[in-house]
């Protein structure tokens, strides 16, 4: 079988984005080669006749809806249950982002508040990982954003992030 039809497949089942380098080693296919793969499956849902697309997330591919397709596929699942960030969860979560590895300490100089509850929540949510320990006395834990981060803010990575005003703005 062509390799295309096999990455296709591949894509629809994965629960996760999949890196290129993951699905050529599922397939026993060169990495070259699955790229090439992934670029023609972009392209040809890219068309206007499809509903979804090929997207880059996290480092790795997957399917998902198109923008224009937002409206009707929220109908669809209005009635089940999901769960929005908190004004502070966002808050902690853009520190983190932004400045990691960071501290507790530091994310709750810069906002003011304890963030022990949200960080609990976060870590729960998976968009964030103790990355080690501070070479400081305490050695308090250093966290940091992880793959589901990206995925949930539909980012490649983190240089997709907006940039921050500089002071000087």
């Amino acid at each position: 079988m062509e390799i295309k039809p096999l990455v296709e497949a591949l894509l629809f089942m994965a629960e996760e984005p999949l890196p290129p380098d993951k699905i050529a080693e599922t397939l026993g296919a060169k990495t070259k080669d699955v790229r090439k793969a992934l670029r023609e499956l972009q392209q040809e849902y890219a068309a206007p006749e499809h509903g979804i697309q090929v997207m880059e997330i996290a480092k790795g591919f997957q399917f998902g809806t198109k923008p224009a397709a937002a409206p009707i596929i929220e109908k669809l699942f209005k009635d089940e249950k999901s769960f929005s960030l908190s004004q502070a969860a966002l808050e902690t979560l853009a520190i983190i982002a932004y400045r990691q590895p960071v501290t507790k300490i530091d994310i709750e100089n810069i906002r003011g508040v304890k963030v022990d509850a949200v960080l609990n929540t976060l870590e729960k949510r998976r968009f964030i990982r103790t990355m080690g320990r501070k070479d400081a006395p305490g050695r308090p834990i250093l966290y940091g954003t992880t793959k589901e981060f990206l995925r949930y803010f539909g980012l490649k990575d983190l240089n997709e992030l907006p940039r921050l005003p500089s002071v000087n703005e």
